[in-house]
């Protein structure tokens, strides 16, 4: 055989081998593959917002649990579902009145549907919250992007915590020193004099609604027990942020059922207090709470209404979603008003 020949047989063989690796190494995404979307996911989106979504197989059929930037989580959506290589969450629709009558009732309305569509890439999550506009042509969208939450571990034993010095997170008896506002475009209404801080986000009535800020300190913090007490005036409503993830609500609820969206030291819609253990609102309260490998045990005045419970996500109002990362200790004060006093953190040092 000559030689010339021998060369282009052995050169096709290469390159035949050559693409036959090359068509091996490209995987294919898989379509319709739901289990890829199921667990747990939290999420960044719009200018500072986080979110949290959970993915559920059901008997036939999926669901999905969403907390959306503020407000509560929403358990059961209106649809989910996997179509190729995304995942469609289904919100509820957008109620717009398009045109008034002369006396300027609703002559024509619309129900336009909202959704999210996310893609996975390995642990990480991405996509936009999608919305038609209201005169019919295009879509707004906000990005979407986050990562897969770990698989929450067993409830730790607190009984062998270790802790480092108390740090006094009231730094000046008489100003703000150690802490600042959330939003620097916000009013703020908090204040401090003779180790009291207190917010009195006031309004002027026949004016327009003043948006005051939230308060969070310099500082950041891995897992802590944080004591402090707090004044609840009638009717106030405001909540501590514990990495600025976890909100213990802080509310005048002592006539109320216990509630979590409601009760003092709940966790924001995860968590119920199984006690009550509120005083009148006017009197100061004492709050000692936990935080420990997204565990949380927060005793009220004396009285231990939640005991070691996982907190399975952030909550509305959340400013970020990095489970591992340290974070402040912030303050609720868009609400009403509330004092707080006598506020120390202790740094927990176990590994």
């Amino acid at each position: 055989m000559r030689t010339s020949t021998i060369l282009s047989l052995i050169l096709a063989i290469v390159l035949g081998s050559c693409s036959e690796k090359k068509q091996d190494s490209t995987v294919a995404v898989p379509q319709d593959d739901v289990s890829s979307y199921l667990g747990q996911w939290t999420f960044d989106f719009g200018q500072s917002s986080v979110g949290w979504l959970q993915v559920r197989q059901e008997e036939g059929y999926l669901d999905a649990d969403l907390m959306w930037g503020g407000g509560s989580v929403a358990y059961g959506l209106p649809y989910v579902y996997v179509a190729g290589d995304k995942l469609y969450i289904g919100r509820d629709p957008k109620n717009v009145v398009l045109t008034r009558d002369a006396e300027g009732k609703p002559q024509l309305s619309r129900r336009y549907p909202t959704w999210i569509e996310l893609k996975r890439d390995g642990d990480s999550i991405s996509g936009y919250y999608l919305s038609p506009k209201v005169d019919g042509i295009g879509l707004d969208s906000v990005y979407i992007r986050g990562a897969k939450l770990p698989e929450m571990g067993p409830a730790p034993d607190v009984s062998k915590l270790s802790f480092g010095e108390p740090i006094q997170l009231i730094k000046n008896n008489n100003d703000l020193t150690g802490w600042k506002l959330i939003e620097d475009n916000l009013k703020n209404g908090w204040s401090m004099k003779d180790g009291v801080l207190t917010n009195d986000p006031a309004q002027v009535e026949g004016q327009d609604h003043i948006r005051y800020g939230n308060l969070r300190t310099e500082e950041e913090f891995e897992d802590f027990n944080l004591k402090l007490e707090v004044n609840t005036p009638p009717g106030s409503n405001s909540g501590v942020y514990l990495r600025g993830m976890y909100e213990v609500q802080v509310a005048d609820s002592y006539e109320r059922p216990l509630d979590w969206g409601g009760s003092l030291g709940a966790i924001y819609t995860r968590i119920t207090p199984t006690v009550k253990a509120e005083k009148p609102s006017g009197e100061w309260q004492e709050l000692d709470i936990t935080l420990y490998k997204r565990h949380v045990t927060v005793k009220l005045n004396g009285v231990t209404i939640i005991d070691n419970q996982p907190v399975e996500g952030a909550t509305g109002g959340a400013i970020q979603s990095d489970i591992h990362a340290p974070g402040p200790i912030y303050l609720q004060g868009d609400h009403t008003a509330i004092s707080y006093r006598n506020i120390v953190l202790t740094p927990i040092t176990n590994e």
